[in-house]
């Protein structure tokens, strides 16, 4: 279909302010961070409870985008080139937009809802029926007002079915989803306790979810959790939406007297799988699954349930489940050899997932080469001409420089660009075998690698390739959370608060550039490092964005000039200093930031030298003040509070002080993580944000419901089976009391497990429960007592703090911070980074 500016606006009841032209429109965008065919792209200027998208206009108009649909007033004589609708809502725009769309299109649509387990089965359902469907389906967990809206969007006459999740937060929600979606078949996942927070009772929830379906033919679902909603949301629906067919499935055994379609009459695990013997309308089937646990047996159930309704035959149900696989709902970012990054996606290849990979990959190149290592799509509706070209303009947007090709079809469509033109270099192979045979790790150097492969490829085989051989101790970054803690903050700030998100120290552990890549995106204001080495790592990588170096020295002038970092005057003497060497270089109006010493007697001027330092900054024609700010020494707990209240007063008279004499504006800050909670008042214009980024909460409240970003977790390298009166470990300070087993577990303190966690002050996280360190912690490995855990086996994970144990805890044992844990880990264990 065809839509232009024009057309939109009557679709939406809009009203259009100026239209230069009556553009196509074929692309529906509201971030300026993923633009990518601005000319044909109609940006949405979408206002949320944190952000308002109309600040985004003039990014998005300098990027090439040409239609707008906005809310607010604006000066359209900035943009000469600008179709401009105005609507009420941007959003409800978009929604309107999305189900006309819909409304377009008569192929079958399957709508998933429910607690947990929606993203699963419509990813299983992919997998499973996408020999026989050209499939159109939600992109990773797209489900929310705006997710809906954009999957939708993506129906072309080319798809022959549609996969779409829903997921709601409160009530009303559904009912602006429904129109969008307007599902034939519905399924009901798992009714838990996610999400209930918006909800009056868990009943409420559900009868709130089931309004998607008040049009579909049929609904499948578990009778233990939704047979009493259903039967009520039945006898209230009015004609003519009473004509549902109710499917269903059950164990034996149930306590119901409706008869399920589906009966599960036995469950039993056999060869790492699950074997299930059932009854489907009376005559027996059975499947065997790969996998054994109970959420993915659930979630494969109601994918059972599906094919038997649309007719499949359970010869080739089997089959199918057989090559099944978990699905990976995150992009993993590792470090690689050769100082390559690898993003492993290696288990789809579709076009709308691989522009999602792609948008990742450009948030987190960082300046480098930017290689993709792609199999044959497998979107059979198109021909493999309209598909291939439309992968070579994503690649093109996104500056992809190497691309490598795997498969017949992928080596046939692109083979004549092996050439090198386009600036795209292309190597083409036809199967993945005849890559691994020829693979050379030197043909890789100082690259950001997508890995992107559908199943059948075995791309994990290439990712292997690319690994750093290092023990299977590793430190997980969750990239999701730290986007989402961020958010959190921000959601306690005022519009015109900055934010400046503390990286020093390798981010708390963390990582550099990776985290830096991840706020930078996501918009902080400023970046502050510890040392100009930092700085210049974060440089070096790609990070545009202002840097604070709190921690300047004169052998690291020439380093902060060269990489344009910002150095905090701290003293007269680094002001001096600085300063001649500014004079040195031919250089004016330098930026700096000044501290003030107020309480925490570490670094800054001290409030009786702020009137020379007002004087020397308005006198040099040198610097030019971006920001000053204190340290508050104690804003997390409630015993000083008046302290930090005299802290904060002796800040703002330093600040009068430089007003007077300096005549342009600069920054103030002084909140920390824990002040921008505790001490609201104390905002000012900016906030340093620091370890409640990483998801350590500074509240004893927990108001923000923060979420772990760092999982430091290991393996169980051997078990060992020890009699009473027996010693673990050096120094025969472990004493066995009984027969036990000793689990020894592959950590030590050279990757940063301290040796106070010995001899029972720490415990380690096993299957579940807690298993306390026994004997000394050796360099490389830590033993724990794992006698109380059953079924512990050599090769289980153990988890040495994250969410499930977190590092606040960790920490307590010892008598530390959270500090002194994350940033001990050592940098050989290795890092992986996750994207969802």
């Amino acid at each position: 279909m065809v839509y232009t500016i024009r057309s939109i606006c009557t679709i939406v009841n809009g009203e259009l302010l100026q239209a230069p032209s009556d553009a196509p429109v074929e692309h529906l965008v509201y971030d300026t961070r993923r633009v990518q065919q601005s000319q044909t792209s109609l940006f949405f200027a979408i206002h949320t409870e944190h952000n308002n998208g109309h600040k985004y206009l003039e990014d998005a108009y300098a990027l090439g985008v040409r239609n707008f649909m906005i809310s607010e007033a604006a000066d359209l004589s900035v943009w000469p080139e600008a179709n401009v609708i105005r609507v009420a809502d941007t959003l409800i725009a978009l929604q309107c937009l999305a189900a006309y769309h819909r409304r377009q299109f008569t192929l079958p649509v399957i709508g998933i809802t429910g607690s947990n387990g929606k993203t699963i089965v419509k990813e299983w359902l992919y997998q499973l029926l996408q020999d026989e469907y050209s499939i159109i389906r939600s992109p990773k967990s797209y489900n929310s007002q705006l997710g809906v809206a954009l999957s939708v969007w993506q129906i072309n006459e080319h798809h022959t079915l549609g996969i779409f999740e829903a997921g709601i937060s409160t009530t009303g929600e559904m009912e602006r989803l429904q129109p969008m979606i307007l599902p034939d078949i519905g399924i009901l996942t798992n009714l838990g306790e996610a999400h209930a927070e918006g909800f009056t009772s868990r009943e409420e929830k559900a009868l709130e979810k089931l309004k998607l379906f008040e049009a579909s033919d049929k609904l499948l679902f578990h009778q233990k959790d939704w047979l009493a909603p259903v039967t009520k949301w039945r006898q209230a629906l009015k004609a003519p939406h009473g004509h549902t067919e109710y499917i269903t499935w059950n164990r034996e055994g149930a306590d119901t007297d409706d008869k399920p379609v589906l009966q599960i009459r036995t469950q039993k695990v056999e060869n790492a799988g699950t074997r299930l013997e059932a009854l489907y309308k009376e005559q027996p089937i059975r499947l065997q699954l790969p996998f054994t646990d109970t959420a993915s047996i659930e979630n494969a159930i109601h994918c059972w349930l599906l094919m038997l309704q649309l007719g499949y035959d359970q010869k080739l149900i089997s089959e199918r489940f057989s090559r099944l696989h978990s699905v990976e709902m995150r992009l993993q970012l590792r470090h690689g050899v050769n100082e390559c990054i690898i993003i492993n996606d290696s288990y789809s290849a579709d076009l709308t997932s691989l522009e999602m990979a792609l948008q990742f990959l450009a948030q987190q190149s960082s300046g480098l080469k930017r290689t993709v290592i792609l199999s044959d799509l497998l979107e059979t509706g198109r021909s493999a001409e309209e598909l291939y070209a439309k992968v070579l303009e994503l690649l093109k947007a996104n500056y992809v420089r190497k691309l490598i090709c795997i498969g017949p079809e992928s080596s046939a469509r692109l083979a004549s660009y092996a050439d090198g033109g386009k600036g795209l270099q292309v190597l083409v192979y036809t199967d993945t075998d005849v890559f691994l045979q020829q693979f050379k790790p030197s043909f890789f150097n100082n690259e950001i690698i997508l890995i992107k492969g559908a199943r059948r490829f075995g791309f994990e085989r290439i990712a292997l390739l690319f690994e750093r051989r290092l023990h299977q101790t590793v430190l997980e970054i969750n990239l999701n959370a730290l986007a989402q803690n961020l958010k959190a903050y921000r959601s306690v700030l005022s519009e015109r608060t900055r934010i400046m998100a503390m990286v020093k120290a390798f981010s708390y552990g963390s990582g550099g550039a990776e985290i830096a890549s991840v706020l930078q995106y996501h918009r902080v204001n400023y970046l502050g490092v510890a040392y100009a080495d930092e700085g210049v790592e974060l440089r070096k990588a790609g990070i545009y964005l202002p840097i604070m170096v709190m921690n300047a020295e004169p052998s690291s002038f020439p380093s902060i000039v060269e990489y344009e970092l910002q150095p905090v005057l701290y003293s007269s003497g680094i002001f001096s200093a600085f300063e001649a060497y500014i004079i040195s270089q031919g250089l004016t109006a330098y930026p700096v930031h000044a501290e003030v010493e107020t309480g925490m007697n570490r670094l800054g001027f001290a409030p009786t030298e702020i009137p020379e330092l007002a004087n020397r900054l308005a006198a040099t024609p040198y610097f030019r003040l971006e920001t000053v700010f204190t340290h508050l020494a104690a804003s997390e707990d409630p015993a000083q509070d008046e302290f930090t209240k005299q802290q904060a007063q002796l800040f703002r008279k330093a600040v009068s002080s430089l007003s007077e004499k300096i005549s342009y504006p600069f920054l103030k800050h002084l909140a920390n993580s824990a002040a921008i909670i505790r001490h609201p008042e104390l905002q000012m214009d900016m906030v340093r944000l620091g370890i409640g980024l990483y998801g350590v909460e500074v509240d004893s409240q927990d108001r923000l419901k923060l979420t772990a970003v760092a999982r430091l977790r290991s393996t169980v390298a051997q078990l060992k089976k020890v009699k009473a009166g027996e010693s673990i470990s050096y120094n025969r300070k472990g004493i066995v009391t009984r027969d036990s087993l000793i689990a020894t577990i592959r950590i030590g303190y050279a990757d940063g497990y301290s040796r106070r966690f010995g001899n029972g002050k720490g415990s380690m996280w096993v299957r579940g429960q807690l298993a306390p360190v026994i004997g000394t912690v050796c360099m490389d490995m830590t033993m724990i007592d794992v006698t109380e855990i059953p079924d512990v086996q050599e090769g289980d994970d153990v988890i040495l703090f994250g969410p499930e144990l977190p590092v606040q805890t960790v920490a307590g044992w010892i008598d530390t911070i959270p500090y002194e844990l994350m940033t001990s880990v050592s940098h050989r264990v290795k890092r992986i980074y996750f994207h969802e």
